[in-house]
């Protein structure tokens, strides 16, 4: 098996196993709040960070597998060499940006926040390990965008 699709297995199964933890968590809620009548006090918070985690490594997941939403007009009017230039560049950018904004951003965001000490309010876990989805999914896109450049 491929690296690719190893971390493609991977990747998916840790967003199905953070999907299955957030239902639970939602249908306890659910379930204090209307059973018991008070609702538990950590569940708005752990859903609140595990959709952040299923957002961010989502898109990482999805740029991986090109089903990504794209425009793709001045593509479509290209010839074919210019198509490969046109995918080419696209995949350039994607990888700078996520590096700049995701790697470097997002190590820079869990760094000062671990500095700071921040913990959440309800869980006291802390931030930069809500944090630490950012940079782990710019360096997953970059990885998949520079196999996919590699291969064009």
């Amino acid at each position: 098996m491929k690296l690719r699709e190893k971390v493609d297995k991977i990747l998916g199964k840790v967003l199905v196993v953070i999907m299955a933890i957030m239902v639970i968590n939602v249908l306890w809620q659910v379930f204090t709040r209307f059973v018991m009548g008070t609702p538990s006090s950590f569940t708005d918070e752990l859903a609140r960070y595990l959709m952040i985690w299923i957002g961010v490594l989502g898109a990482a997941y999805v740029s991986g597998r090109n089903m990504h939403v794209a425009i793709d007009v001045l593509p479509s009017k290209a010839s074919g060499p210019m198509q490969k230039k046109i995918l080419k560049l696209v995949y350039v950018i994607i990888i700078i940006f996520s590096f700049l904004a995701l790697v470097v951003g997002g190590f820079r965001l869990v760094y000062i926040s671990y500095l700071l000490g921040q913990t959440s309010a309800a869980l006291q876990i802390p931030m930069a390990l809500v944090y630490l989805a950012i940079p782990i999914s710019g360096l997953l896109i970059i990885f998949y965008k520079t196999l996919d450049l590699i291969k064009k």
